[in-house]
């Protein structure tokens, strides 16, 4: 399928079932995520309700009618942190290495800034340089290194921690 033909676009109650399958396909793999498999279906569903009551920015990508990824960024709770949001995203494997990530990411990206976000921060493991160059090309600067985070399978992985402040977004050329 052509990256053309999947198209971008926001959540919505009839691609929950689909995005739970995309997550848990993801997760399983047991290298991208820190979930190891999906959250049950009803705190997947909860979770994008709230995204979207919330106006939480979640962008998913379909293709002929499947979620095959996916780009959220919660605000943060606390007032004093009000301005950040956290992204998470994931791409199932037969749609990686075609662009989508790019294109899922600044999708969401500007739907933050629409909802007035001023900072976007995210983690990444430090063992999957391919998305932390995605991470680099769309503006993201590298903020510190979370030494032994994460644990899977009984190895420690180091995250890198990644941030991305609206006002360096918009000096970015290569982020429009």
């Amino acid at each position: 399928m052509s990256a053309e033909a999947i198209t971008i676009e926001p959540i919505r109650e009839g691609l929950i079932e689909g995005f739970h399958r995309a997550l848990d396909v993801v997760a399983r793999e047991r290298r991208y995520l820190i979930f190891l498999e999906a959250p049950p279906l009803d705190g997947t569903r909860d979770f994008v309700r709230d995204n979207i009551a919330n106006g939480h920015p979640q962008m998913v990508a379909v293709a002929a009618g499947e979620v095959v990824g996916w780009c959220d960024i919660r605000r943060e709770g606390r007032p004093a942190r009000s301005h950040c949001g956290i992204l998470g995203m994931g791409i199932i494997p037969d749609f990686r290495n075609q662009g989508l990530g790019k294109r899922l990411i600044l999708r969401t990206i500007e739907a933050a800034w629409a909802a007035g976000m001023q900072r976007i921060e995210l983690t990444c493991h430090h063992d999957n340089p391919r998305a932390a160059a995605l991470y680099r090309k769309v503006g993201f600067c590298e903020e510190g290194l979370l030494r032994k985070a994460a644990r899977i399978d009984g190895h420690f992985i180091d995250l890198i921690q990644m941030g991305l402040l609206r006002s360096d977004y918009d000096a970015v050329p290569s982020s429009s």
